[in-house]
């Protein structure tokens, strides 16, 4: 399948005949619905993680709309892009980020990114400007509930 070239921004990219996954590293916040959702899938015990042959591609899709952070994206070869969730949505995180959904147009370091999904940084402090990277402690402490402490923050190679 072609690469469109906004594809660039959106991450590694892992293959399958129907469907590819993106992910962006510095973009994860290891809430693990991914891991949770579609272990066969997604498993940071094994290289590669990302392993989109291994289950239908569009629950693929689904499990990759879960993702609150918008680290992870697909590109179905037959099928449109992600719709947005409408009306837009924004969700603060006690711990860090403000959970973004919806038509977005995020102004980056990089230019203009549409987006349909973000963890935007609310404490100021980023590297990874305008996404949270953890910096105010996201990722520290005991689970809130749905962010996984485990295997999930391996960092991917």
């Amino acid at each position: 399948m072609d690469r469109p070239p906004e594809d660039n921004r959106l991450g590694r990219a892992y293959a399958a005949p129907e469907v590819t996954v993106f992910y962006d590293r510095g973009r994860c916040r290891h809430y693990a619905d991914c891991v949770c959702g579609l272990p066969q899938v997604f498993d940071p015990t094994r290289r590669p993680w990302i392993r989109a042959a291994l289950a239908d591609p569009n629950g693929i899709a689904e499990g990759v709309r879960r993702c609150p952070t918008g680290a992870l994206h697909y590109r179905l070869a037959a099928d449109a892009p992600e719709e947005p969730t409408r009306p837009t949505s924004i969700t603060p995180d006690s711990r860090g980020p403000l959970l973004v959904r919806g038509d977005l147009v995020l102004d980056t370091p990089e230019g203009p990114l549409r987006e349909t999904r973000a963890a935007l940084c609310a404490c100021g402090r980023t590297q990874n400007q305008p996404f949270c990277d953890g910096t105010c402690g996201v990722n520290a402490g005991a689970s809130g509930g749905t962010r996984d402490h485990g295997p999930a923050d391996r960092q991917e190679p």
